[in-house]
């Protein structure tokens, strides 16, 4: 650890820079595939804006437990789906999937199709179930 900061200590710019560039590329990496939401927030879009949730986990995952009226369409399918979600382009969607690890990619494509305002759900539905909301059990 002590060369560590040696290090640092002996290339400031260098280390400067490298923070820097690591900073604005997780900046740029949350504009492009959407802003998180909590749960609540998520709640509050569907019951005003009428916000569409996109659930892009696998279908027996989907089945297993989700939330009311969520489109379930997998990440792994969702390039070649896009067309059954184009009547959503002008609402607010918001994309879960388990723990928000499929969910930033999938903004960035959604953006890029097309979709102005797009949202992820902040911990995904690990976040969900752990703040007791409500879960649909079953394909409907």
């Amino acid at each position: 650890m002590e060369q560590f900061f040696e290090f640092i200590a002996n290339h400031w710019l260098l280390s400067t820079t490298f923070a820097a560039l690591l900073i604005a590329f997780f900046v740029n990496e949350m504009k492009r595939s959407g802003h998180s939401i909590s749960s609540q927030q998520l709640v509050n879009l569907v019951n005003q804006q009428k916000a569409v949730v996109l659930d892009v986990r696998d279908t027996s995952e989907y089945s297993a437990g989700h939330i009311t009226d969520a489109i379930n369409i997998p990440h792994s399918s969702l390039q070649t789906r896009l067309k059954e979600i184009e009547k959503f382009k002008e609402r607010p969607i918001v994309i879960v999937c388990k723990m928000g690890q499929h969910a930033g990619s999938m903004g960035t494509m959604l953006k890029k199709a097309g979709f102005r305002n797009v949202s992820r759900l902040r911990g995904g539905l690990s976040a969900w179930q752990a703040e007791n909301m409500p879960l649909i059990k079953g394909r409907h």
